[in-house]
């Protein structure tokens, strides 16, 4: 699936330069005896993001329908909060980010031992948290609302995303050796803009399943039915439902919180993009006194 692969190459990604960064300083200050200690972190952070994946999907199962659509429509909005923010920051931070690493690094060696461990784990954790939400969401927007999907249907977004890391974990390495570059800002302006698509979806079907769990009203207020047009089971339907989260009846809520979704926070990013790439006016010739 597009998106999720999206999303693990994005937040795959980041995670990848951050501990590039951190090992490329270390390497090139003469620090090496220090590595274990961000492979300790970064391991840790992986095997959280893996448990955390794991235990949602397995929790997820023991709960009765409506809780289940509660925690997972509560959880959609989690993750749309943790993308916007994402998407915003890592705009902004691409161009200062290898500064700020080192500087964390220069100040966690004078203090305690674990601090680049922790640096590490807080840095990697964070993109893995991030993308074990995403994904689970995705994978429950993908199986539909069957309480009891088939491996196939569970494994093939999980894959997707996971495809997205390892593509990832292999730019990141190509960058660190040198072989690649990569415009940062654009990379992350064009996928930004994507995301805000996809994550527009997201919080649509959360809001869904609150409707389902009788938390929000209007479950049986349709804004518009499409069903016999848009075949779900089509290529096309999947494609869209993939991607996007495209729902063929939509409730008058989702396609509400859907379009101010995308006008506030498009908007707000396109702006923010803008002011980034406008130069700044040449300063005034000084007076010359006579």
């Amino acid at each position: 699936m597009v998106a999720n692969y999206l999303i693990g190459l994005r937040e795959g990604l980041e995670a990848a330069l951050v501990v590039s960064i951190l090992v490329a300083y270390l390497v090139k200050t003469d620090r090496r005896h220090l590595l274990p200690r961000i492979r300790a972190g970064v391991a840790l952070a992986v095997a959280l993001s893996v448990a955390i994946t794991l235990g949602l999907g397995l929790q997820s199962r023991q709960f009765t329908f409506k809780t289940q659509e509660l925690i997972g429509g509560t959880l959609s909005i989690v993750a749309v909060c943790f993308v916007t923010w994402m998407i915003f920051w890592m705009a902004g931070a691409a161009r200062t980010i290898g500064t700020r690493l080192r500087g964390s690094i220069d100040s966690a060696v004078e203090g305690s031992r674990w601090s680049l461990a922790l640096i590490a784990f807080l840095s990697v954790g964070r993109e893995g948290l991030e993308t074990a939400l995403i994904l689970w969401t995705s994978t429950r927007a993908a199986v539909g609302r069957d309480l009891s999907p088939t491996a196939e249907q569970t494994a093939t977004p999980l894959l997707a995303g996971l495809a997205g890391i390892l593509t990832a974990v292999a730019l990141g390495y190509l960058v660190y050796r040198g072989a690649i570059t990569i415009n940062l800002t654009r990379f992350f302006t064009w996928t930004g803009a994507f995301l805000i698509l996809v994550a527009a979806g997201v919080l649509a079907y959360g809001v869904h399943d609150l409707q389902e769990a009788d938390f929000l009203p209007g479950l049986d207020n349709l804004a518009f039915d499409v069903s016999a047009t848009i075949d779900p089971s089509s290529w096309y339907g999947t494609l869209l439902k993939g991607i996007f989260n495209f729902s063929p009846a939509s409730t008058k809520l989702e396609v509400a919180v859907w379009a101010a979704y995308v006008v506030v926070v498009g908007l707000l990013f396109f702006r923010s993009v803008r002011r980034r790439t406008v130069p700044a006016p040449p300063l005034a010739p000084a007076a010359v006194s006579h």
